[in-house]
C-alpha cells in the first residue's frame, strides 16, 4: 500500500489507522512524505516505530501531486504482486485488502479491481450488474466512453496488480491533472476489470484538496474528453466516436460560456487554452461567442436564470477588479 502525502496532519492518523485495521495483514506500507511542513513526517514514523510494515520514504525536494504519485509507486516491492493506494486524506474499511486481493487471486486476467465508495454519508461510484464481478477491460472502457456506469472512483478506490505498475518508470501521465482516470483505460486495454460489490473506501472533499479545483475549474471535462480522443477511435464505432465528441464539446463550450458570464478570472483561462492545445482542439472564439449568445437566449426564456446571472454579477465584478496593496 501507498500514500503519497503533503501537510496531512489533520487526517493522516485515521489513514494509517485504517491500514492497520485491515483484516488481510500480508502488506507493506510506504508513505511518501512531500517536503510536509507540518507534523506529518513526525506523525507517520511515530507509527512506523510500531509496525516494520510501515516505511517512510521522504523527498528531498518538492514535487508537484502528480510527480509525488510516481515517486510513491516506484517505491513498490519487487515481491508486491498488488499495489493499493490510501490518499493522506481517505481511509478504507477493515475488509477493503482481503476483498480485492481476494476476487484478483481468483481471476488472473483483472488488472483493476475496484468497489463502491464512500463520500460523507453518500455512497458514489457505479458499479458492474451485480452479481457479475468481472468485465473485458475494453469492454468497460468502451462504456465509460459512450456514457454507461463510472466504476474507477478515485485512486483510494482501486487495486492495480503491481506488475501493471512497474511497466512503466512513470505510471501516471504527469502532465494529467487526472492521470488517475486516464491510466484506468491504458491498463485495460490489456487486461479485464473486476469490481467487488461492497463500500470498502471513504474519500474526503474539502477547500484544498484536488477535487475542490477540479470543481471550480471544472477540468473534468477536460479529463474525460482527452480519454474520449485518445481511445475513442479504438473502442467505438466511427459514428459513435464522431456523436460522443460532438457531445462533449457541446457540454465544454457551454461551460465555457457560463463562465464568461462569470467573468472568470486569467489563471481560469489560461489553464483551459492549455489544455485544449495539449488535445490538439484549441478553443474557437467563434464557437464560443456562439455558445454565450446561446446560454443569453435560454436565460431570457427562463427569468429564474437570468436573475442568476445578476446575481453573479457583483460577486465577479469585484474578483475581476485589480486589488491595491494595502
Amino acid at each position: 500500500m501507498l500514500t503519497p502525502v503533503y501537510n496531512g496532519e489533520s487526517y493522516i492518523r485515521e489513514c494509517i489507522e485504517s491500514v492497520l485495521a485491515q483484516t488481510y495483514e500480508n502488506w507493506e506500507f510506504t508513505i511518501v512524505n512531500n517536503c510536509s511542513t507540518d507534523r506529518t513526517r513526525e506523525i507517520a514514523e511515530e507509527y512506523a516505530r510500531r509496525d516494520s510494515r510501515i516505511r517512510i520514504f521522504s523527498n528531498a525536494k518538492f514535487v508537484d501531486v502528480i510527480q509525488n504519485h510516481n515517486i510513491a509507486f516506484r517505491q513498490i516491492s519487487e515481491n508486491s504482486k498488488y499495489c493499493k493506494l490510501v490518499l493522506a486524506d481517505d481511509w478504507i474499511f477493515p475488509e477493503c485488502i482481503e476483498r480485492m486481493v481476494g476476487l484478483a487471486e481468483a481471476h488472473p486476467t483483472v488488472g483493476i479491481v475496484s468497489a463502491y465508495g464512500l463520500q460523507g454519508r453518500k455512497v458514489v461510484w457505479d458499479g458492474l450488474p451485480y452479481p457479475t464481478e468481472v468485465m473485458s477491460g475494453r469492454e468497460i472502457c468502451r462504456r465509460t466512453l459512450l456514457g454507461g456506469e463510472y466504476v474507477f472512483g478515485n485512486p483510494t478506490t482501486i487495486l492495480v496488480r503491481s506488475d501493471l505498475i512497474r511497466r512503466k518508470d512513470a505510471f501516471y501521465d504527469e502532465a494529467n491533472l487526472h492521470a488517475d482516470y486516464a491510466i484506468c483505460f491504458e491498463v485495460l486495454q490489456q487486461s479485464d476489470f473486476g469490481f467487488v460489490h461492497q463500500v470498502l473506501s471513504f474519500a474526503r472533499v474539502h477547500e484544498d484538496s484536488i477535487s475542490s479545483f477540479s470543481q471550480d475549474f471544472n477540468s473534468y471535462l477536460l479529463g474525460t474528453l482527452a480519454v474520449l480522443l485518445k481511445y475513442g477511435q479504438t473502442l467505438l464505432t466511427e459514428k459513435e466516436f464522431r456523436d460522443r465528441k460532438n457531445f462533449r464539446m457541446r457540454l465544454y463550450y457551454q461551460f465555457l460560456a457560463k463562465s464568461a458570464f462569470r467573468l472568470r478570472q486569467r489563471e481560469f483561462w489560461d489553464f483551459h487554452r492549455k489544455w485544449m492545445r495539449m488535445l490538439g482542439e484549441p478553443i474557437r472564439p467563434g464557437r464560443l461567442i456562439g455558445s454565450m449568445l446561446g446560454e443569453f437566449g435560454d436565460t431570457l426564456l427562463h427569468p429564474a436564470r437570468f436573475a442568476g446571472i445578476w446575481n453573479w454579477w457583483p460577486r465577479a465584478m469585484s474578483r475581476a477588479r485589480p486589488r491595491r496593496n494595502s
